[in-house]
């Protein structure tokens, strides 16, 4: 497959922002489903696996560095799921566009007569712009 042309990159970048206004809302974290023991030694949930209590689902996530997590309902799961899936495509539609503008910005520099380097670097004046 050739190079993309500029506009190539410019139309993949805008296909990829429309996919963004599609995502609905996102979470990040681990849902999970867990069967448990409870704290009744005499139950059969401790000897037998396929008698623990549950199933109950966990979503756990960090804030402000710390693990915390909560105990959900079946229909609080489904949303999670989804959330979760929203914020998997989310950044994969960012690592895409990334991608995108890093072919463009470097198609732009390859041509523009102000992007090239001098040949002798300490000819190369350093000025910091943005982050």
């Amino acid at each position: 497959m050739p190079d993309p042309t500029l506009a190539d990159l410019q139309a993949r970048h805008r296909d990829l922002a429309a996919q963004i206004t599609r995502i609905g809302f996102t979470a990040t974290g681990t849902l999970l489903r867990a069967h448990n023991e409870c704290g009744s030694t005499g139950c059969s949930c401790h000897t037998d696996p396929g008698r623990r209590h549950g199933p109950y689902w966990q979503y756990t996530r960090k804030i402000n560095g710390k693990t915390v997590t909560w105990r959900l309902t079946s229909a609080q799961a489904d949303l999670y799921t989804e959330w979760i899936g929203n914020g998997r495509a989310l950044r994969h539609l960012l690592a895409q566009m990334k991608q995108v503008s890093d072919q463009a910005r470097d198609l732009i520099l390859a041509t523009s007569t102000e992007g090239r380097q001098a040949a002798n670097p300490r000819e190369n004046r350093s000025e910091k712009r943005g982050t």
